[in-house]
């Protein structure tokens, strides 16, 4: 019996009407709720009105680039799981659309099965873990809430850069080497320029929780072999 996705609202915007269709079908048939836009301007009035807990954009819309988009979605909503749709193969291609905030990228033509079990790993990813909270010097994560504070002041990440302090958080005290984080939480994506990824989203990270991050006092580089989160 396929298990019910009632409070999943997913967006699709693509210009391609039959791949929306088709997506639509399935994954409608698969109980997620699923709102369709053919354009940008389309697309941001259903964001704005449906609020859907995932979206699924075409990189190459005919009023907006993709890349552009998904870095000032990721502007506005920091948090809304992006799974970037393509028919660009290049990893150059992959690799700049992860890094303008996309949580996923998969390249058309695809198996619809394999674009659901991405859909549900960036939804199960989105979902509060069942921990309290924790506090480290001047940073506190609510892990219920999706909160992290640095001096009292909410800090605004997108949800890999804060599945990634997590990570590094629930590891502290112990090194990471890029290719632990890369299984943790880029598994599902065929990427081989890793250490590239990994180290932007970093740096991203020490932007907005270190005091000064070109000397980090959390997320500590181990030369030649990854990342560590200072022990409490």
């Amino acid at each position: 019996m396929l298990k019910e996705n009632k409070n999943h609202t997913i967006l699709i915007i693509d210009d391609d009407t039959d791949i929306l269709k088709v997506l639509k079908a399935n994954l409608e048939f698969h109980k997620y709720n699923v709102v369709t836009a053919e354009s940008w301007t389309e697309g941001q009035k259903a964001i704005s009105e449906k609020k859907p807990n995932l979206l699924i954009l075409d990189l190459m819309l005919p009023d907006g680039d993709g890349v552009e988009i998904c870095r000032t979605l990721r502007k506005q909503y920091p948090t809304l799981p992006i799974i970037m749709l393509t028919a660009r193969d290049k990893i150059s291609d992959k690799v700049i659309g992860l890094e303008s905030g996309a949580d996923d990228y998969i390249v058309k033509p695809f198996e619809t099965l394999e674009l659901i079990a991405r859909i549900k790993v960036c939804l199960r990813r989105a979902k509060p873990v069942e921990e309290e909270q924790i506090t480290i010097g001047k940073l506190h994560i609510d892990y219920k809430k999706r909160i992290v504070k640095v001096k009292n002041k909410e800090i605004i990440l997108t949800p890999k850069e804060y599945d990634l302090l997590c990570l590094l958080v629930s590891h502290r005290g112990s090194v990471l080497s890029r290719d632990e984080i890369k299984k943790h939480l880029w598994k599902e994506t065929k990427i081989y320029s890793w250490s590239r990824v990994i180290d932007v989203h970093i740096q991203h990270l020490r932007q907005k929780i270190e005091d000064n991050p070109s000397e980090p006092e959390y997320i500590i580089t181990v030369s030649g072999i990854g990342y560590k989160f200072k022990p409490e």
